[in-house]
């Protein structure tokens, strides 16, 4: 029987970024974190890597033929793990019963309906996609409310935010004596370029970011600022 104080988590999005900083956090602190399943879209080697590394009991991909792949490869590694396919299966791995906390990982629109099912579900959901509240904000802070869900941001700007802001605010700036928040940014691509020279940049260039290894629609999100505008 798993020990009260160990957390059963369902990581979404596993192999991206947030995903392996979770799952490195995991390893380092088997006493607290249990991995229950495992998501992504469709990086076979990358899941199948984390499942030999965790042993979850269930895996999903939304690709139901990098699926099919990563279901072979589990079979002849010998593991345990179930693996199912599509979206649906990403949203009933965020819901499941055995799941305590849900780090909401999966980039973009494809993240909501997972993130959703979470908080539909009651879990603590450490959320990384902002896009479910850009998209869908009312909708996800009435479901959280009304379900007993936690949220708690772990994208760097909105867990920063969230960090420096008095306890138990409640929305309100002017009653918590916030006058302002400020967000930064690293400066990406075109940080020393003129205004007159953004003209002629190139996607290529739009994505060769100085710092950060990203998918080509989140880095050009990045080079443009669009990304600050979502996090706004």
């Amino acid at each position: 029987m798993r020990s009260p104080a160990v957390q059963s988590l369902a990581v979404l999005g596993s192999t991206g970024s947030i995903g392996v900083s979770t799952l490195d956090v995991v390893a380092r602190h088997p006493e607290r974190f249990r991995v229950h399943a495992l998501a992504a879209q469709r990086d076979v080697e990358g899941i199948f890597a984390q499942c030999m590394r965790l042993g979850p009991p269930v895996v999903a991909l939304a690709d139901a033929q990098a699926a099919g792949r990563l279901e072979a490869k589990i079979r002849a590694a010998g593991l345990g793990c179930e693996v199912q396919a599509g979206a649906r299966a990403i949203e009933r791995l965020a819901a499941h019963p055995a799941v305590d906390t849900v780090v909401a990982a999966i980039v973009g629109a494809a993240g909501l309906r997972s993130t959703l099912a979470a908080a539909r579900a009651g879990k603590k959901i450490l959320l990384a996609n902002k896009e479910s509240l850009v998209m869908a904000g009312e909708l996800m802070m009435d479901t959280l409310r009304s379900s007993g869900a936690m949220l708690l941001p772990v994208d760097s700007e909105h867990s920063a935010i969230f960090q420096a802001l008095p306890r138990g605010y409640a929305g309100d700036p002017q009653a918590a004596g916030v006058r302002r928040l400020l967000l930064t940014a690293s400066g990406g691509p075109f940080r020393l370029l003129r205004a007159d020279q953004l003209g002629a940049v190139t996607p290529e260039q739009a994505c060769a970011h100085p710092k950060w290894v990203m998918g080509r629609k989140i880095s050009v999100d990045s080079a443009t600022l669009m990304n600050k505008g979502l996090e706004v």
